[in-house]
């Protein structure tokens, strides 16, 4: 799946038809709030982002996506108006993996998308690691997740925090270490966001939610059972 981030409706319009009509499946959103807001549902193979936007401009996308463990591998095309050489190479150097100039042929689009997507496909691993635990299991390379022997279905942020407290049986995660961890430093929420994901993790599960223990005073592990 790629990304469209165009405030042009038109313009976005337009690309999400191209790209539909080659093969490649793709989504437009005309807000950077929208955008982020998918996600944490699901992550995309490549994004197209314009640099004039609604909210904050491309470049501050960018730097987000770039700066968060869960979206800084999205291979990412800036789609812009500017022509400058300074725009280019500030895009560049933020991480930006190519470079298009408004106006563009559709033909072009196409291209460089496919060339992207061809250089920056990952290799699969050589070995991949996986958790087993009182009837979970979890494979973060290929996120799967089962509670016994059934498919569970997460949201990105739910899935971060069951890898990260897999990865670490037995080890007590303070509600602001999550926060950190998961949400980044520039996170601003509060500490019940934690709390309410830890919660909806737990229904998700079933009878393995019950891994996830609630240290009171302290936080969460995933051990054996909870208080």
């Amino acid at each position: 799946m790629i990304y469209i981030l165009e405030d042009d409706a038109s313009i976005r319009e337009l690309v999400n038809y191209t790209l539909n009509n080659s093969g490649l499946d793709s989504v437009g959103f005309s807000r950077p709030s929208e955008f982020f807001k998918q996600l944490n549902e699901s992550i995309p193979e490549l994004v197209l982002l314009d640099i004039m936007l609604p909210e904050e401009d491309g470049l501050s996308v960018l730097k987000k996506l770039k700066s968060r463990p869960e979206t800084e591998g999205i291979p990412v095309i800036m789609v812009t108006a500017k022509v400058t050489e300074y725009d280019k190479v500030v895009g560049l150097d933020g991480g930006a993996d190519d470079y298009i100039s408004k106006p563009f042929g559709m033909m072009e689009l196409v291209s460089r998308v496919k060339a992207v997507l061809r250089r920056t496909k990952k290799e699969p691993a050589a070995a991949e690691e996986a958790y087993e635990l009182g009837g979970l299991y979890v494979n973060p390379a290929k996120h799967i997740v089962r509670a016994d022997g059934e498919n569970v279905t997460l949201t990105i942020k739910e899935f971060n925090l069951l890898c990260l407290m897999i990865k670490k049986q037995g080890f007590v995660f303070s509600r602001d270490q999550l926060l950190y961890e998961i949400w980044g430093y520039e996170y601003d929420g509060e500490s019940r966001t934690v709390d309410v994901h830890i919660r909806t993790l737990r229904q998700k599960l079933g009878r393995c939610g019950s891994l996830i223990e609630t240290v009171r005073g302290a936080g969460y592990r995933m051990g054996g059972g909870a208080d």
